[in-house]
């Protein structure tokens, strides 16, 4: 028996994966895999603030354009 408690987290726990994941799981991926250059270049500040916009736009293009092709 779950019970109250556990039904409550089970339905925050799917709310937060719907939510973060969703329909497009690759921009969550992305999207982790940018704050993880963010974070591994946070001591070189020249390349930091070239490549982290950078790979920000080639992920937006990238989205778009995969959510562009499936319609």
């Amino acid at each position: 028996m779950i019970g109250t408690l556990g039904r409550a987290a089970t339905a925050f726990g799917r709310f937060w994966w719907d939510f973060l994941i969703g329909d497009t799981p690759e921009v969550f991926v992305g999207t982790l895999a940018l704050v993880g250059l963010a974070l591994g270049l946070r001591h070189d500040h020249v390349a930091d603030v070239v490549l982290v916009p950078v790979a920000t736009v080639l992920l937006l293009a990238l989205s778009t354009y995969r959510g562009r092709k499936r319609r």
